[in-house]
């Protein structure tokens, strides 16, 4: 048994000798060749087909000395170069020549200058370019050129006919020889025993998110840049999943399979040794020497026609990896012949990495340890072919070839460059395939497609990559709902142009080959036309003005083709929306043709005499396009470059003027202002402003920085002159409405009511609304329409003090101040990891998995926040129990689920974070794409950040996530607004004020826990929030993306005992109290610091768990500040506020401007209790002088009648009271008043006037009279207003019987004189007393008796019921009435000289004498002089 056993093994070392021994024969120094034959002989006969040769390689030695340069060529002789010696030893065979070139049965395509050449003879023997130093720089030379770098001006410039030649060949250089004897790029010490060799690159380079100064080159097929697993599984898989337990590498794998050296046939044209070649050629930008000039100008322009979106890529450095005839290891008999040859070209710039992988010969599959046989190394598993990024990440296989029986497709297709067998990758973030692909599954394969976005207006050149196309097949492109046509370039690229798309963010991107349905698919990302990339410029602000004299405009002229000859259009198109579809239409052109100079100066004037039909534009865009574009690309389309949106008064200032006069922008506004007042009242939908910057900053749940006001990106704030920073809401609301906020260089909120400048709410959000493609909806067009248009034509182009600029402001688009704002509530994790509630309860759980943060209880407004903790790395010490934050994934009610990784470590360089968005890994690293919006949810980062370190998550119900990563530990944070309060759980608590329920389950039980009791909180509470991928009562599904089989239960363990001690010095052994000292002196009194500190030993993590922890402390202590504000305080029209701050303790005054006057309070106070204080002259306004001086004259007209009315009133009053008293004690009684001042005089003239009396008193004197208190009030009553319809005048007569004397005389005739008329005067035919004429009452005077009166003297008198006795002692010394303490003595009895029986009539009742001017005087005989005269008074 023993004997058998050692027969066995000694025939198996046989076996492997003999294996070895014919591998290592390839593996020799092949300069000395057995049998060497004489340089000067003949070349021998063919040889017969059925010989092959095989190398016999003589031992190695001494590297031969320098060969000398060779002299200069004749000028037309050919010159030959000496072929060193060699010899082959003839070998049976019965394989053809030509079958080395034979895959699958299939003869590949002809490639120039690669393997097959013309001439064997003429590769080797003519040297048709030579340079000075003799060297032939024929491309397929086995001699390395000079390898010396230069960057000295005036080198080397390579010509486009040599460029050409140089791009026909198919594998680039690779040299077995040196001009020194050396081995040029043939590495020699890589070989069956040593499959790999490290090579240091000096430079770094980018490769699936990592980058690398090194690498490995291996026999095996691949570039390496860590370790390969132990033992390899087939087929293999990668990443590997059980990482970091086992090793995952990271390769470049052009043709992953254990391979060997193989050998060639004497036959084979390429008689260059087998093995492998490495090149490195660095710094290209600035080379000047011949070989690093076309490395850089081939390599360049390869990429560039062969990937798309490579067109400004310029290498600096390449680097050329060829294997060439390796075999399959494992391999018998003659399988060393059985060879395959291909070859990597690595391109960087330092940021991005392109790889071209060139299949010359395939003519195996696998080894034998992957299955395959021994002869001719088919069966068993093919060989892996693609990319992985190693330390467990991410990997790119590449289908339908690897590890397919397909594979030896490799050669014939791909097609890059137009050559079978090239395939080009795009390989420093992503792997983006630039080649044609072959589906043979049917399956939905990715595209390739670049630029990856374009403006919604459309015109952007899309190339793609996808499919190998046929010229004859026609290929549609489908833009979300449009259609287009495509357009073939080559078998690997065709064209589509996008067109006007009504959408914004990602769409679907498809294309269907001929009759196929649309399988092949990606996502494109339409930009707003008024955030997309600005690829035409303008020099000044002048487009923006009413009438600007020039307006200068730029663009980069490669954009529109390379060729700076070509001419170009510019042409203006407009907007309106007056039917439900929206309206683009071109307008006029600007200039017809204009050399691609990237410049260009437009002359308004030019345009004066213009009549467009649609000149009620009043907003559009400049296009720039290529007129004659097939010239200059061979094909009939051309790019399209648009500008932001403009205004045209510039250009339909003229029209307008025709149609609406001089003060056009006013019958623009009106015109807006009519339309707009149709429109329903949107700002109540809107989220309130915050009072200041600090407050808007904070605030990321509801508000985004604005593009066009950044105090990041874009101070310089053209429509909100005095603002530092504007942010406006990051969702639309429920009816597409958008807030604006902008902060002045104080940081306090700007309003319309101040100034034109001031915070605008506008109708429609620049994001627009679905469905887009109706009127009112559709990105910034719409904004544009109905909320930038009417800025223009009321305030910009008017006075800021016009009416319709203050209709504007304070009725159609007024600022909402910050009286009701509150701020949104703040919890956060950060460190191994701390967190802290809503209500400020701060915790430590180092929970290992996945968990949830915050989740809503409230069905009808759900969100949920999770968070994967990972285990720290290890210390000095060792394993680290404790864990940090490393992911969040968040999802609204029906939003896209958003996650945020953070990245490995040495995947840090170029970006921090990852960002997935359901899913697929989204960027942010262009302008255009800083802002990007899915459905129910906005993602951006900082305008400032290019590494996505900081990303802020916006969902439509206010809700916000911001992830902060520094040094590679993150914190997450959560802003919630206030309709959450009382419906939040999870680790984060219930949002209720209250700390007391922040321990609550998902069962809704709040437990009391202590919080530096971490076992309790951990075991109690922290994995009662675990998740799994299965949806939980109450806790819910993870919501994070599973790649490569990584379930929840790959990233949970419930058995992970973390440090439950919280302080250093009780947990750390007594021999590192350095350590405590050191914790304490990075940490102050942060305890949260200290404890990262003292478990991990690492300061940038203490730094920034105390930063964070700062930071989070400090946010929820401002938005715990109650904000009081005073709100509005509207400025008086035609005046300014000399301050516009708002909050308590604010004094504003006022001014008005020229020509007008302030009135009313100068200054208002805001108090602390939120209120302006009273105004004490009132609301302040300013009135031009003429309406001030109108005012102040109807005041004065108001204070008047305010004060004379209510005394007229008064007197009115008194008077009608008085009478109503007097009537109410005699039924009869009258005021006797005269009628008028001239009727009262006549009446004096007629009873007391004497003729014969010389006295100088006259009647006209006597202003009042005593008031005589008579029995009948009904008599003898006068009225001197006028208000009695009946006036008899001053006394009314009767006769004896009781009736009136004057009807007695009312019998005669009127017009004969009577004297019972002078006392009574006539009746008037309305039944009234009219007293005599001014002649009548002078001639009765004349006629009147003096000095006394008597019933004998006059008729009339003897019916008066008076008898004045001129010697009476009661008489007053004026001889007026004499008053009487009894006078109806005077009326009882009859007349003195009168006997008691002559007495025919009754006497009458003594009347009632008023204190008038109508009373009789005494006898002018005993008046007083006019100097003593006075009025008689009771």
């Amino acid at each position: 048994m023993r004997f058998k056993l050692f027969v066995v093994c000694a025939m198996a070392c046989g076996f492997m000798a003999y294996v070895l021994a014919n591998e290592n024969i390839s593996t020799e120094v092949e300069d000395q060749i057995i049998n060497a034959a004489p340089a000067n002989k003949a070349p021998k006969a063919p040889t017969p087909k059925a010989v092959e040769f095989v190398e016999m390689v003589e031992p190695v030695k001494a590297a031969p000395a320098a060969k000398k340069a060779l002299p200069a060529p004749a000028a037309a002789q050919p010159i030959k170069v000496a072929v060193s010696p060699q010899k082959m030893l003839p070998v049976a065979s019965s394989r053809a020549t030509d079958d080395i070139l034979t895959v699958a049965g299939l003869k590949p395509q002809a490639k120039s200058g690669a393997l097959v050449m013309a001439n064997y003879g003429d590769y080797l023997g003519e040297l048709y370019d030579l340079d000075t130093s003799g060297y032939n720089w024929d491309p397929n030379n086995n001699v390395a050129p000079p390898d010396t770098p230069s960057t000295a001006a005036g080198g080397y410039t390579i010509s486009p006919a040599r460029l050409a030649e140089l791009r026909s060949n198919f594998l680039y250089w690779f040299y077995d020889k040196d001009q020194y004897g050396g081995r040029g790029d043939y590495q020699f010490d890589i070989h069956a025993s040593m499959t790999q060799l490290h090579k240091n690159l000096n430079f770094q380079m980018p490769f699936y998110g990592f980058r690398f100064n090194y690498t490995r080159l291996s026999l095996n097929g691949y570039l390496e840049f860590s370790d390969p697993p132990e033992y390899l599984t087939y087929p293999l898989v990668f990443p590997i999943k059980d990482w970091p337990i086992k090793r995952d590498p990271s390769f470049m794998g052009i043709f992953f399979s254990k391979c060997r050296v193989g050998r060639i046939y004497p036959s084979d044209l390429d008689q260059r040794t087998p093995g492998v070649y490495f090149r490195v050629v660095r710094d290209l930008m600035g080379r000047t020497d011949r070989f690093g000039v076309e490395v850089r100008e081939r390599t360049m322009w390869d990429i560039r026609t062969g990937v798309v979106g490579a067109d400004t890529f310029v290498p600096k450095h390449v680097m050329i990896a060829t294997w060439k005839n390796v075999s399959f290891a494992g391999g018998i008999d003659n399988s060393l012949f059985t060879t395959n040859t291909f070859q990597m070209i690595l391109a960087t710039d330092e940021v991005y990495t392109y790889a071209i992988w060139n299949y010359a010969v395939l003519n195996w599959l696998s080894h034998t340890e992957a299955g395959g046989d021994t002869t001719k190394g088919e069966g068993g598993v093919p060989a892996f072919v693609g990319f992985n990024a190693g330390n467990g990440t991410q990997a790119y296989e590449y289908k339908p070839y690897s590890q397919n029986m397909v594979i030896r497709d490799l050669a014939n297709r791909g097609w890059g460059n137009g050559f079978p067998g090239r395939h080009i990758f795009r390989i420093d973030e992503q792997i983006l395939i630039g080649s044609c692909n072959k589906d043979i599954d049917a399956a939905l394969l990715p595209l390739t497609f670049a630029p990856e976005s374009g403006n919604m207006l459309g015109g952007q050149v899309v190339n793609i990559t996808g499919p190998c196309f046929d010229p004859n097949i026609r290929v549609t492109c489908h833009f979300d709902t449009e259609s287009v046509q495509g357009t073939y370039v080559d078998r690997n690229r065709v064209i589509c142009v996008q067109p006007f798309l009504k959408a914004e963010g990602y769409i679907r991107f498809q294309i269907s080959v001929g009759t196929q349905r649309f399988k092949w698919r990606g996502k494109y990302f339409v930009e707003t036309p008024a955030a997309a990339t600005e690829k035409i410029f303008f020099a000044t602000d002048d487009v923006h003005r009413r009438n600007p004299k020039e307006i200068r405009i730029s663009w980069n002229a490669f954009n529109l083709t390379s060729n700076l000859n070509a001419n170009v259009m510019i042409s203006l198109w407009g907007y309106r929306e007056t039917k439900i579809e929206p309206q683009l239409e071109y307008i006029d052109v600007i200039e017809r043709s204009l050399s691609n100079t990237g410049s260009y100066v437009i002359t308004p004037s030019s345009y004066l005499s213009r009549h467009n039909i649609n000149n009620d534009m009043q907003f559009g865009f400049l296009q720039i396009n290529l007129t004659q574009p097939d010239q200059y690309s061979n094909l009939a389309l051309s790019p399209i470059l648009w500008s932001r949106p403009i205004p045209l008064a510039w250009y339909m200032a003229p029209q307008w003027e025709q149609k609406h006069g001089k003060r056009w922008p006013r019958a623009l506004c009106d015109n807006w202002i009519r339309a707009d007042r149709f429109l329903r009242n949107f700002a109540a939908d809107l989220p309130l402003c915050p009072c200041n910057l600090e407050q808007a900053v904070l605030d990321k749940g509801r508000f985004r920085p604005d593009r066009e006001c950044d105090k990041d990106s874009n101070p310089s704030c053209l429509r909100h002159r005095g603002a530092i920073h504007c942010v406006v809401s990051g969702t639309p609301v429920a009816q597409g409405a958008e807030q604006q906020c902008c902060y002045d260089r104080y940081g306090f909120l700007m309003l319309t009511y101040d100034q034109m400048w001031g915070s605008r709410p506008r109708r429609i959000h620049n994001l627009g609304k679905m469905p887009w493609n109706e009127a009112s909806k559709v990105p910034s067009l719409s904004m544009w329409f109905h909320d930038m248009r009417p800025f223009y034509s009321c305030c910009f182009w008017q006075e800021e003090q016009a009416v319709g600029c203050e209709t504007y402001r304070f009725e159609r688009r007024p600022s909402q101040d910050c009286v009701a704002y509150q701020a949104p509530g703040i919890a956060g994790v950060f460190g191994d990891p701390h967190l802290i509630t809503f209500d400020g309860t701060a915790y430590t759980f180092n929970g290992l998995g996945e968990f949830v943060l915050a989740r809503s209880t409230d069905q009808s407004e759900r969100f949920e926040v999770q968070g994967r903790f990972q285990q720290m790395p290890p210390n000095y010490y060792g394993q680290v129990m404790a864990t940090q934050l490393t992911a969040v994934a968040m999802r609204g009610n029906t939003t896209t689920t958003i996650e945020v990784r953070l990245r490995p470590l040495h995947a840090r360089w170029r970006y921090r974070l990852d960002v997935l968005a359901d899913g697929r890994r989204v960027y942010f690293d262009r302008e255009s794409l800083k802002f990007q919006h899915f459905d129910g949810v906005t993602v951006y980062t900082p305008t400032y950040l290019l590494n996505q370190s900081q990303v802020i998550v916006q969902f439509d119900a206010g809700i916000g996530v911001e992830v902060v990563e520094n040094e590679g530990f993150m914190t997450g944070r959560v802003f919630l607004p206030w309709k959450f309060i009382n419906k939040t759980a999870g680790l984060f608590g219930n949002w209720s004020f209250n700390p007391m329920d922040d321990f609550t389950l998902p069962n809704g039980q709040a437990i009391s826990l202590n919080v530096n009791d971490q076992r309790s909180v951990y075991n109690n509470f922290g994995l009662k929030w675990m998740l799994t991928d299965r949806d939980v009562p109450n806790v819910g599904a993870a919501l994070f993306t599973r790649e490569f089989g990584r379930m929840a239960s790959y990233y949970s363990n419930v058995t992970f005992q973390p440090n439950f001690i919280g302080n250093p010095t009780d947990f750390l052994p007594a021999n590192r109290s350095y350590d405590v000292e050191r914790a304490n002196e990075l940490c102050g009194e942060c305890n949260q610091c200290k404890y990262d500190y003292a478990m991990t030993l690492d300061r940038d993590l203490a730094h920034f768990t105390k930063n964070y922890y700062d930071s989070l402390v400090n946010m929820q202590a401002e938005n715990a500040k109650r904000v009081v504000s005073c709100g509005v305080l509207q400025t008086p029209r035609f005046g300014r506020k000399l301050s516009f701050d708002f909050m308590p303790g604010a004094k504003v005054s006022f001014e008005c401007n020229e020509g007008f006057i302030l009135i009313g309070d100068q200054r208002r106070e805001c108090l602390s209790n939120g209120l302006w204080n009273l105004p004490e002259y009132g609301y302040t306004e300013c009135l031009r002088e003429v309406y001030y001086t109108r005012r102040i004259a109807f005041i004065a007209i108001g204070i008047i009648i305010l004060v004379i009315v209510p005394l007229m009133l008064c007197i009115v009053c008194g008077v009608y009271r008085y009478r109503q008293k007097q009537l109410k004690e005699d039924p009869h009684w009258q005021m006797t008043l005269p009628r008028s001042r001239a009727g009262s005089s006549r009446n004096l003239r007629t009873l007391n006037y004497d003729p014969e009396d010389d006295s100088d008193t006259d009647a006209s004197t006597l202003k009042k009279t005593k008031k005589w208190d008579l029995e009948e009030p009904d008599e003898d009553v006068t009225s001197s207003e006028g208000e009695k319809p009946k006036q008899t005048g001053r006394r009314s007569l009767r006769s004896p019987s009781g009736t009136d004397l004057d009807q007695h005389a009312g019998a005669e005739d009127d017009d004969d004189f009577d004297e019972g008329d002078v006392h009574t005067g006539t009746i008037h035919p309305a039944g009234y007393h009219q007293p005599l004429s001014p002649d009548e009452a002078d001639h009765r005077d004349r006629q009147q008796y003096s000095p006394t009166f008597s019933g004998v003297d006059s008729r009339t008198s003897a019916a008066s019921s008076i008898n004045y006795t001129p010697q009476s002692a009661l008489q007053n010394r004026f001889g007026g009435v004499p008053v009487l303490p009894n006078n109806t003595q005077y009326y009882n009895r009859p007349p003195s000289g009168v006997p008691q029986a002559a007495t025919a009539v009754p006497l009458r009742a003594a009347p009632t004498l008023t204190q008038d001017s109508g009373l009789p005087s005494p006898p002018l005989a005993t008046s007083p002089t006019p100097s003593v005269q006075k009025s008689t008074e009771v």
